[in-house]
């Protein structure tokens, strides 16, 4: 992680201070990763990390990114080549409706060379017919002859009813439509399952955890079982990043 990187460039320093010599071996092992020439940082006044051109190669486990908006081949080409090798792209939106833009990313991320490529879908409860909601996001996709791996039903506060009940019916239908069509997961957090679904409902158990958790570190050392959850699958680390030129989220899995 780049926060390190710094920490030992830092003690590297007070080593030429103390010593007025820098070994070349010593420095060398200070650097741990490639490191882009414009990287720039910005800690908020909530210690949330962000950066518009941060780029380093992942040193450990598997590292991707979810997009929401339309995202070229190109871009994702830069994305692999800086160590993140699979994505996760928007197919359905909060609002309703299918993402029209959702098969041509799918193709331009398998094109650019991503070892695997899902896609998520972001229910609309004021729309009802959740079940419809994934036959037509399925169905979008496979007349377009989209290629992708996992669905995942991404549970984040939108418009859900205050009636938790109401909540966990409607997620019910919606789990149930996506398990019959596809390998299926969940994407939601603590916080957002609890608020929406209440503590104590595990229905979500049973299928994939990817939670989010902006901590900007890649592993599940913060994970805390909740909703039925003992371990997760994966891990969306840092939100609203701007890499290679996309949008992104930045994720991450053993």
């Amino acid at each position: 992680p780049i926060w390190k990187f710094e920490a030992k460039v830092k003690e590297t320093m007070a080593a030429v201070l103390a010593f007025g010599v820098l070994p070349a071996f010593l420095f060398l092992s200070s650097v741990s990763m490639p490191i882009d020439k414009q990287l720039k940082q910005d800690f908020n006044d909530t210690a949330k990390y962000r950066s518009n051109e941060t780029i380093w190669v992942p040193t450990s486990g598997v590292y991707g990114v979810d997009v929401s908006q339309p995202t070229s081949e190109s871009a994702f080409s830069c994305l692999k080549s800086n160590g993140y090798t699979y994505a996760i792209v928007r197919a359905h939106y909060s609002s309703g409706g299918v993402d029209p833009n959702a098969p041509a990313t799918v193709a331009n991320a398998w094109a650019a060379g991503m070892s695997h490529v899902d896609v998520y879908l972001f229910p609309c409860y004021k729309c009802g017919d959740p079940a419809n909601q994934v036959k037509e996001t399925v169905d979008h996709l496979k007349e377009h002859d989209t290629k992708y791996g996992t669905l995942w039903l991404d549970i984040e506060s939108y418009d859900w009813s205050s009636d938790k009940s109401d909540n966990q019916r409607f997620f019910s239908s919606l789990l149930l439509a996506a398990k019959l069509r596809k390998s299926t997961g969940v994407y939601t957090s603590a916080s957002q399952w609890s608020s929406i679904m209440g503590s104590g409902y595990t229905t979500g158990g049973s299928s994939s955890l990817w939670y989010a958790h902006y901590d900007r570190d890649p592993s599940f050392s913060d994970f805390q079982p909740f909703g039925g959850w003992s371990r997760p699958a994966m891990k969306q680390y840092r939100g609203d990043a701007f890499l290679c030129g996309a949008g992104v989220d930045e994720n991450w899995y053993e």
